[in-house]
């Protein structure tokens, strides 16, 4: 990344997905990917291809017309080397995956590298006989693998050797946890869970969003929402920090590449993303920030694509200190960044694409909540005990609306215990998956 800032290499950052999904047609010989994900973010060739240095002239994207729509055609490459990991390959090269906390792509890397003539390096852990590997249980066929590498001592996740959890080994018991802190991230995402819905399908991206998961758990409710990751865990409860990806207790464990398809077609009802920057215009920035280009993984899939969008983050950056006492929201200090900002670093998030789609945009802070409208931003909660001209609207470059029906956020977030999602559940019909299903039969 501090190459890339001091223009030292060629350097371009593509979603997330797209990279999954060019694997499959890398493999398959295909010329490359079409899909209108990246439309009107910087990926697309009309702002800046997703160049990340002024050495990186190649154009990667191009923009084509189907039928009167428009979409982005991202070009395959030939793959040299594909290096890919499971747990167990026997003699021939077969590779299994029982203890990986998800399967990602490894299949068609092996594959994209094998059609280009490349060569696949495999990591496992352990090599077991020749003929012994449950067949139905392969992940990777031998015929594609060039070169296994055994490492007996390698960890499942950046933060631990092995949790039988992650790889759907044991459904373990979800306690209660502690009554955590109320600080600013906490905050948030008790405020952000209290979207949810029974029924809904949700994805759940790195930061302070993976925060909603630990709630759905203590609160009872993970049986009545289906908490994804873009890595393809379905259901259960998301891990957070370095063991992003990872989850326990899923329903179901898929490829990244299939998730992505999900996604891609509409699949989310909610989705839950990080913000670094917005502006006026509640576009969103997380792929570049202080001069150096940031990985923002499946961000730009999932934030066009679901069909609700809430970005979280607090309202400044850098020092902040924010207390939360007798139900109360105090700003001790201002941070030293602003993140609602005139201008943004560059944009990962488009909203005019999402103006266009209907999709409903909220931003959720630790003391306002904003929502997207034609014309701008709109203040429509505030944090009881938050001022709102000093605390809010002066730390804005462009200032937002504020809504003629300005409500105070929910007082049971600011309190400790329980956010009452199990009755907020039980008085509340399910609105997406049950409505789903009720219209399908009518049709029928």
């Amino acid at each position: 990344m501090e190459m890339a800032a001091a223009n030292e290499i060629e350097a371009y950052t593509l979603p997330q997905g797209v990279l999954s999904q060019l694997c499959r047609d890398i493999a398959a010989g295909r010329p490359g990917l079409i899909t209108h994900v990246g439309l009107g973010s910087f990926v697309d060739p009309r702002n800046e291809g997703g160049r990340q240095s002024a050495l990186a002239t190649e154009d990667l994207v191009e923009v084509i017309e189907i039928d009167g729509r428009e979409y982005l055609f991202y070009r395959t490459f030939p793959v040299d080397v594909a290096v890919i990991r499971a747990t167990t390959a026997d003699e021939n090269g077969n590779l299994t995956m029982e203890k990986e906390p998800f399967i990602g792509e490894v299949l068609a890397m092996a594959q994209a590298a094998h059609n280009s003539g490349g060569l696949v390096i495999a990591q496992v852990e352990r090599l077991r006989l020749a003929g012994t590997s449950p067949c139905r249980d392969v992940k990777v066929p031998g015929i594609l693998v060039d070169a296994i590498i055994v490492d007996p001592d390698q960890w499942q996740t950046y933060e631990v050797a092995y949790n039988p959890a992650y790889s759907g080994e044991l459904k373990v018991p979800l306690a209660p946890l502690p009554a955590a802190k109320i600080d600013p991230r906490t905050l948030i995402a008790r405020r952000a869970a209290l979207e949810l819905f029974p029924g809904c399908i949700v994805n759940l991206g790195f930061g302070v969003a993976t925060g909603i998961a630990d709630i759905v758990a203590s609160e009872g409710v993970t049986a009545e929402v289906t908490l994804t990751v873009e890595q393809g865990v379905i259901g259960g409860v998301p891990a957070k920090g370095n063991d992003f990806g990872a989850g326990v207790n899923y329903e179901a464990l898929i490829e990244q590449c299939a998730q992505f398809d999900f996604y891609d077609g509409g699949g989310l009802d909610l989705a839950f993303l990080s913000f670094a920057q917005v502006d006026g215009r509640g576009n969103v920035n997380v792929s570049r920030f202080r001069g150096r280009p940031n990985g923002f993984g499946g961000f730009i899939y999932i934030a066009q694509n679901a069909k609700c969008v809430f970005f979280l983050g607090t309202l400044t950056a850098g020092g902040l200190g924010v207390a939360v006492q007798d139900g109360r929201v105090t700003v001790i200090k201002e941070g030293a960044h602003r993140r609602f900002v005139a201008d943004l670093a560059q944009r990962t998030y488009d909203r005019a694409g999402g103006q266009s789609r209907g999709q409903p945009v909220r931003y959720i802070t630790e003391r306002a909540v904003f929502e997207a409208s034609d014309d701008g931003l709109v203040v429509v909660e505030l944090a009881p005990g938050v001022d709102l001209e000093r605390d809010v609207l002066a730390n804005f470059d462009v200032r937002p609306r504020v809504s003629g029906s300005l409500e105070s956020m929910t007082e049971s977030i600011f309190r400790p215990g329980a956010i009452g999602l199990q009755n907020r559940f039980s008085t509340m019909p399910g609105r997406a998956r049950h409505a789903r299903l009720a219209g399908l039969s009518r049709q029928r």
